[in-house]
C-alpha cells in the first residue's frame, strides 16, 4: 500500500530525512575510524558492523527523500551544525580519544537518531508505508548502536579508566550542536505538526544519569 503524504508534508518529510542521512552519513565515517582505534577484537568487530550498517541507513534513506519529493528539496538547513560536529569527532579521533568518539557518536548523536527515527515510524505506521519489517530492523540497529554506547562508558567509568568530569566537560559543545540541530529544524518540525520541544526533552532521556545537559534551548 503506497505512503500516504498530502503534498503540504512531502518537502519538510524530506528535509526530515535529509537530517537522519546527515547523521547516518557521520556514524558510518565514526565508526569506521573508531575500529581502528578500538581496545579489544569484540569492540573492532562491533564497529565495522556498525560502519556497514551506517552506510545502509544512509543511502536508503537518500533513496526514500527522492522517492518521497522527487523534486530537488535544495540545501540542507541541517549542514552547519553536522559538519561543526563531524569536525569535533574527527578532532578527537586525530587525538586517539576513544571516549570522547564513543560519547559525541554513539551516545549523543545516537540518541538524536534513535528518537527521530521512533517518531518518524509512529507518523509512517499510521500512513500504512511500505518497508516496515526493514525500518523495524533499522530502529533494532539504531538502538544497539546507542546501548553499545551506553555500555562503553560505564564500564569504563566503573575501572575508573575515565571520569564523569572528563566527558561532562567534552560534552558540553556536542550536546549544544545537537540541540542546535533540532532548533535549526524547527521550521520544518511544525509545518508537518511535529513539537520542536518534545524532541529535545526525549532527546535529553536518553542521555545517562551522570551527563547532565549544560544547556537547554526553548523553540519559539
Amino acid at each position: 500500500m503506497p505512503i500516504l503524504l498530502n503534498t503540504n508534508e512531502q518537502r519538510p518529510l524530506a528535509r526530515l530525512l535529509q537530517f537522519i542521512e546527515l547523521g547516518e552519513h557521520i556514524a558510518h565515517e565514526c565508526a569506521h575510524s573508531q575500529a581502528e582505534l578500538a581496545p579489544d577484537r569484540g569492540t573492532h568487530d562491533f564497529l565495522k558492523k556498525q560502519a556497514r550498517q551506517e552506510a545502509i541507513h544512509a543511502h536508503t534513506f537518500h533513496t526514500a527523500i527522492k522517492w518521497i519529493s522527487p523534486r530537488h528539496v535544495g540545501p540542507s538547513p541541517f549542514t552547519q551544525p553536522f559538519r561543526h560536529y563531524q569536525h569535533l569527532i574527527e578532532s578527537a579521533l586525530n587525538r586517539g580519544d576513544f571516549y570522547e568518539t564513543i560519547l559525541a557518536e554513539q551516545v549523543i548523536l545516537e540518541g538524536l537518531g534513535e528518537v527521530t527515527l521512533n517518531k518518524l515510524e509512529r507518523g509512517l505506521l499510521k500512513r500504512q508505508a511500505p518497508f516496515q519489517r526493514m525500518r523495524r530492523v533499522f530502529l533494532q540497529q539504531e538502538e544497539a548502536h546507542h546501548g553499545f554506547g551506553m555500555r562503553i562508558l560505564e564500564r569504563a567509568l566503573a575501572k575508573q579508566d575515565i571520569s564523569e568530569s572528563y566527558l561532562q566537560e567534552r560534552a558540553h559543545d556536542y550536546l549544544t550542536l545537537a540541540e542546535s540541530m533540532v532548533t535549526t529544524g524547527q521550521e520544518l518540525l511544525i509545518a508537518i505538526t511535529e513539537d520542536p520541544d518534545w524532541y529535545l526533552t526525549e532527546f535529553h532521556a536518553t542521555l545517562p544519569d551522570w551527563l547532565t545537559p549544560s544547556s537547554s534551548y526553548a523553540v519559539t
